[in-house]
Order: structure tokens, then C-alpha cells, then sequence
């Protein structure tokens, strides 16, 4: 079966939240972070972004490098979405 697209809105929701909550960074957090390489995000619009799974790729890239993730595996993102079908 395909994923649909809010199949991959959730991804985008639980791969970002899992990275937050492992790192222990709030939203505000990652507010501060993304300030500090020009990217002006409140907290609350962050928040809304991801909980809805709808950023765009320059932003998600930005919380990617400003959060450090060194990778996202494969076998996550196929697992993740197996388990949402």
C-alpha cells in the first residue's frame, strides 16, 4: 500500500518530536537555535509546523542542522511508516 501524503506529515511529526524529546529541547529551544543561524521562528509557529507535519524542506533542514542529526536511517522511516498503515 502507499502512504499518503498525511502519511508522511506524521513521519515528519514523529521523526522531528523523537529528536526534540531525545535531546530535551523545547520548542523555544529550537527557537534560540534556529535564531542563531538567521532562521526567525517563534515557538509557537515551530510548534503548530511540526505537529501538523508541514514544514518546508529549508526549514526542515535547518532544525536538522541546528539539532545536529547525524542521520535518519532508512529501516526508521519504513518501520514508521508500516506502522502507520
Amino acid at each position: 500500500m502507499k502512504p499518503k501524503v498525511s502519511d508522511w506529515r506524521n513521519l515528519v511529526q514523529r521523526l522531528l518530536k523523537a529528536e526534540l524529546s531525545k535531546k530535551g529541547i523545547k520548542y523555544q529551544d529550537l527557537s534560540d537555535k534556529l535564531s542563531s543561524v538567521g532562521v526567525d521562528q517563534s515557538a509557537d509557529n515551530l510548534r503548530n509546523k511540526i505537529n501538523k507535519g508541514i514544514l518546508g524542506a529549508d526549514l526542515l533542514l535547518q532544525i536538522v542542522f541546528v539539532l545536529h542529526i547525524k542521520q535518519i536511517k532508512l529501516e526508521d522511516i519504513e518501520e514508521m511508516l508500516s506502522d502507520m498503515q
